[in-house]
């Protein structure tokens, strides 16, 4: 894949994390709020791969740390990186970064493999990597006992679930509709 295209998935994969911090946030007394955007996570990682997942991920969060409102409810800035969600927040590279290595690992050569492939993916990345960064976040910063931030996290676990199997049916229809694609970025260079 050419270095121009490879810019241009990236910046779109971080717009597209923008357009999910568009839909309102529900605010919960964790401090942490649930939002669509870690679908955006669970996306790059399957459609970007790691590499190129990690990095629209990454240039998200550089445009929110300058400053840009891009986070759900219009929050954005440094602050946000010393919030009971920053441990999340950084969570989400690394989310993309397991996802997408994970789908280079796992069957895509139909559309129902891929599918399948993409929600055991965005399970153990958008999911699980993330929640546990996001633990760590809340003990630091929140100054949570572990068992509070794990108990805490897990009211995220039912919708999380529900965006790993949206994130599998977008990667379904990917397949179907661009059977070249390389899930988890198989080919690119």
């Amino acid at each position: 894949m050419n270095s121009s295209r490879s810019l241009a998935l990236i910046s779109l994969f971080a717009a597209l994390l923008a357009v999910f911090g568009l839909i309102p946030k529900i605010d919960l007394p964790l401090g942490v709020p649930i939002t669509l955007q870690t679908l955006g996570v669970m996306l790059a990682g399957c459609l970007l791969g790691p590499k190129r997942g990690m990095q629209a991920v990454l240039l998200f969060l550089v445009a929110v740390a300058l400053g840009l409102p891009l986070l759900s409810g219009g929050r954005g800035g440094l602050g946000v990186f010393m919030a009971p969600a920053a441990g999340y927040l950084i969570g989400w590279p690394l989310g993309a970064l397991v996802t997408g290595s994970v789908m280079t690992m796992l069957p895509s050569a139909t559309p129902k493999s891929a599918a399948i492939s993409a929600f055991i993916a965005s399970s153990l990345g958008g999911l699980l990597v993330v929640h546990a960064m996001g633990v760590v976040g809340l003990v630091r910063l929140a100054n949570l006992s572990w068992t509070q931030a794990f108990f805490g996290t897990l009211v995220f676990v039912p919708g999380d679930l529900l965006k790993c199997a949206v994130c599998a049916m977008v990667v379904h229809t990917v397949a179907r509709g661009l059977p070249d694609w390389n899930f988890g970025g198989r080919s690119l260079k």
